[in-house]
């Protein structure tokens, strides 16, 4: 799968042939950093002295390669796939290999960075439930009234919470169709391949 960049990303890592390539190689170095840390001006500003460049023009080069390697991780691109993808760059192919060595150092350090980065949300433990029927009352000797109470219990980073839900038959029926008809498109191809591109 190529990565398809546009053309301010091309744009931000145009600044990149200006320099040499152990500017490059820092600049990848500052990039992971940032991942890591967040930004910090005061980096920007002390590199563009050094190599008497605009502070934007150094930034936009960072942010261009950090997009650059994050994606490229994020979308576990294969060697060829990311060369292939650099090349539409123009880059010289000393600058391409530095780039893929680059790319290859800290691929699986960005994706732990990026999984770290994702929102923890609760999921599934255990569910308990139970069918009350209320079959007379005062008012009414003769009625039937089902109601399903279910207890679905969660978990979420090692914390454990209860949720208690209650409805009648026929809600819980179409609640279950439409979760069959969620369960059924997520076997197209049209999703899985959305999904391919997530993970």
């Amino acid at each position: 799968m190529l990565l398809v960049l546009s053309d301010e990303h091309k744009e931000h890592l145009g600044f990149l042939p200006e320099v040499d390539s152990v500017v490059v190689s820092e600049f990848g170095r500052i990039a992971v950093e940032f991942l890591r840390r967040g930004t910090n001006p005061k980096i920007y500003e002390g590199a563009a002295r050094k190599l008497s460049a605009d502070a934007e023009t150094v930034q936009h080069g960072v942010e261009g390669l950090m997009y650059l390697l994050t994606e490229s991780s994020k979308l576990m691109i294969s060697e060829v796939d990311f060369q292939d993808s650099v090349l539409v760059l123009g880059f010289t192919d000393e600058l391409n290999q530095l780039l893929l060595q680059l790319y290859l150092e800290h691929r699986k350090e960005v994706r732990h960075i990026l999984s770290e980065l994702t929102p923890s949300l609760p999921h599934y433990h255990n569910l308990e439930w139970r069918l009350d029927v209320q079959v007379a009352s005062r008012a009414l000797r003769q009625q039937v009234k089902p109601t399903v109470s279910m207890k679905l219990h969660l978990e979420d980073r090692g914390e454990k919470s209860a949720k208690v839900l209650q409805t009648d038959p026929a809600t819980l029926i179409h609640l279950i169709q439409e979760l069959e008809k969620a369960l059924a498109e997520l076997k197209t191809t049209h999703c899985r391949r959305i999904l391919r591109n997530i993970k």
